[in-house]
């Protein structure tokens, strides 16, 4: 908001901050795709949000499907002048 030149009060960002919790969008049809039909994304399958875990995903991946994964991104991403990062 500064990088704006907005302000707006301590109330409204508390209410923001609630609002973009994990939980809260984790239950917003708005963000967690549940009003998207099964057919485009099936919810059965995976949830699009899951648990709001920083790196659980290393708990589904074996090491081989994260190499992969890295590698193939990478490759997809080598034209996007975004740097790639393997460390957070």
């Amino acid at each position: 908001m500064k990088y704006l030149d907005l302000s707006v009060s301590d109330e409204v960002v508390s209410q923001i901050v609630e609002l973009t919790s994990f939980k809260n969008m984790k239950e917003n049809p708005m963000a967690n795709y549940s009003c998207v039909p099964s057919l485009v994304f099936d919810k059965s399958i995976s949830p699009f949000m899951r648990k709001g875990e920083v790196g659980d995903w290393k708990n589904h991946f074996t090491a081989e499907q994260s190499k992969l994964f890295d590698e193939d991104y990478e490759k997809q991403m080598k034209d996007v002048d975004i740097p790639f990062r393997t460390l957070i």
